[in-house]
């Protein structure tokens, strides 16, 4: 807590820690103590009152020591691998995208790809994998972070894998994974517009759906890994079957993979066509008045809607985000849906939450991933520290 406080809003005095956390002065300055020693954290001198612009004492302000290691962070899309580079501090030193040739892989062909990924970047920046101290990894499924374990991903082909172990392995350096939604969840609330909200929500609509929670400050993960579903939360009884192998999922009514699934059913389509032209083609059509264009779209509209209300009525958040690479076609973001969430969530006499739309790229996501190895490497090192003290 004391260091993602120093690390949101830095530079920062020991009494301001103390109060923005609710922990006692006597402890912070014991926890800052053991992350200025073991390098983690830096004072910083108070600017305004050694230019005289400010009367008084001068404060002593505490920073993340940016030079203190360097991480990657790596987003897996459906069709790329995003990686970036960062200091110790999140700022940014290199980044990369690198196109993958199928959207499923064997575990140890996707550990290849990502490794071969951040090696590349690396390279771009005149640094080798090896100069960096952990690498963090977002991707889509039911993960379970505290042990880098995948339960299920549409990136792998095989269930319940062991992804972290193995590309630590790869590259020789701790790994972290975690759901990509947890992840921009994080970055939106290190560098993005959750900075200042303690209780929002980002949902992602990509090949996918999916959803990053912050309650009290915090990313929720649930007891297993695997709450935060939203895209695999059940909009009809027996509907339309999903990636996930169950059916009614809301992804297998809204993602860009039942979409198309639906426009082949529904009215004649060039099978060659890729699939993101495809949607935006079916988003055209429904916009033109195409019939079975409309059908669709409106119907996902519906389905969507209904989730997000249903999200209000659960979390009753400050802030819900949409996110994603879909978030530059308005087809879920009409005014027709805002209505229908105001309609299906419950009334009372304060404003709703407010929704957002953020169109972030997936080099945001892979910032939060490198975010998750910095609060890794901080945990290795304390740990580690503790230990040698035992």
């Amino acid at each position: 807590m004391v260091f993602e406080c120093i690390r949101r809003h830095g530079p920062i005095a020991r009494v301001d820690v103390a109060n923005d956390t609710g922990i006692s002065p006597a402890t912070v300055t014991a926890i800052v103590a053991e992350m200025i020693e073991e390098g983690l954290v830096e004072e910083s001198p108070d600017v305004e009152a050694e230019t005289g612009k400010k009367r008084g004492r001068p404060r002593v302000y505490l920073k993340i020591r940016g030079e203190a290691h360097l991480v990657g962070g790596l987003k897996i899309a459906h069709r790329s691998i995003s990686t970036v580079i960062t200091n110790f501090e999140g700022e940014q030193i290199a980044k990369r995208e690198t196109p993958l040739a199928r959207t499923s892989h064997e575990t140890a062909e996707l550990a290849e790809r990502c490794a071969e990924a951040i090696e590349e970047t690396a390279k771009d920046a005149g640094l080798d994998a090896a100069d960096l101290s952990a690498v963090g990894v977002g991707m889509a499924g039911l993960i379970d972070a505290n042990r880098g374990f995948v339960h299920w991903s549409p990136s792998l082909l095989s269930r319940n894998v062991a992804i972290a172990p193995a590309l630590s392995e790869r590259l020789k350096s701790p790994v972290f994974v975690d759901n990509d939604a947890n992840l921009v969840a994080m970055a939106e609330r290190l560098f993005g517009r959750g900075r200042d909200v303690d209780d929002f929500l980002v949902v992602t609509i990509e090949n996918g759906v999916g959803i990053g929670i912050v309650l009290g400050g915090q990313i929720y993960r649930g007891v297993r890994g695997c709450g935060a579903e939203f895209g695999h939360t059940k909009v009809q009884l027996d509907g339309a079957l999903c990636r996930c192998g169950q059916r009614g999922c809301l992804e297998a009514y809204v993602a860009d993979y039942a979409l198309v699934r639906e426009a082949s059913v529904a009215y004649p389509t060039n099978d060659s066509i890729d699939p993101v032209h495809a949607v935006e083609t079916l988003i055209s059509d429904a916009k033109k008045g195409v019939q079975p264009a409309q059908t669709i779209v409106a119907r996902a509209a519906r389905m969507f809607g209904m989730g997000l209300a249903n999200l209000v009525n659960i979390f009753d958040p400050e802030l819900i985000l949409l996110a994603g690479e879909r978030m530059h076609l308005d087809h879920l973001y009409e005014e027709e849906i805002q209505s229908s969430i105001r309609n299906l969530t419950v009334e009372v006499d304060a404003p709703p939450p407010k929704i957002v739309i953020h169109k972030s790229s997936d080099e945001m996501w892979a910032m939060g991933a490198a975010a998750f190895a910095i609060s890794g490497v901080t945990e290795l090192s304390l740990r580690k520290r503790r230990n040698h003290a035992a």
